[in-house]
């Protein structure tokens, strides 16, 4: 036999199988920490509660953590209630710090619902809103002029009808220039602003743009 007859006569091994495909692997779910305020136990704060206590002007910003701002709402809230009841007789005060106490609880409202949201964004992470600091100090009063001015002039004011008899009748009268100049220093300020704005703009764009190729 020959060996083209033994290699027909022997029997042909099989195919190789090929292995089995590997079991998909699970995708993994990404971990996402939480944010800082979470894992200091901190719980989201409700707007709609916050306004509903900020009829007691400043408890609204406490219960958000502000402890700071809710003393000095309520403080400035109760003098000046204290104030318009602790006059004798005519007020000529009495429609200017009518609209005051009028404007500073809705103000005080509308601030503890805006700041109980920003609070909740803080808890969630969001980049540049800072929660607020639970430090129980009592608050600190940084200097400006204006207000130092503003405060002297009223005090002057009071100290004159008080000690020497001035009359506050003139006040009545002449009481709209408040707001006027309010208004005026507002206006100016945000007409310097926006000129501030601009020509860091300006000053942006020149320096954005390309040069003059060489040898043009």
């Amino acid at each position: 036999m020959n060996d083209s007859e033994e290699q027909a006569a022997s029997p042909q091994a099989p195919p190789a199988v090929p292995p089995p495909p590997a079991a998909p692997t699970p995708p993994v779910a990404a971990y996402a920490p939480r944010p800082a305020g979470y894992a200091r136990g901190l719980q989201r704060k409700s707007p709609m509660l916050a306004g509903l206590l900020s009829l007691m002007p400043g408890v609204g910003q406490i219960y958000v953590g502000y402890y700071k701002l809710g003393f000095i709402h309520n403080i400035i809230f109760g003098s000046t209630i204290a104030f318009l009841a602790g006059v004798r007789g005519p007020n000529p005060l009495l429609p200017v710090m009518s609209i005051f106490l009028a404007f500073f609880f809705v103000y005080n409202v509308v601030d503890a619902g805006r700041r109980a949201n920003l609070y909740n964004l803080a808890l969630d992470g969001m980049e540049g809103i800072e929660l607020p600091n639970m430090n129980m100090a009592l608050p600190s009063f940084g200097g400006s002029i204006g207000g130092g001015v503003a405060l002297i002039v009223v005090g002057v004011i009071l100290l004159a009808n008080t000690r020497f008899g001035m009359t506050l009748d003139w006040i009545e009268e002449w009481w709209p220039l408040a707001p006027i100049f309010v208004g005026a220093y507002l206006l100016a300020k945000a007409l310097q602003e926006r000129k501030a704005a601009t020509s860091n703009d300006d000053a942006f764009a020149d320096a954005g743009s390309p040069g003059d190729p060489v040898g043009s």
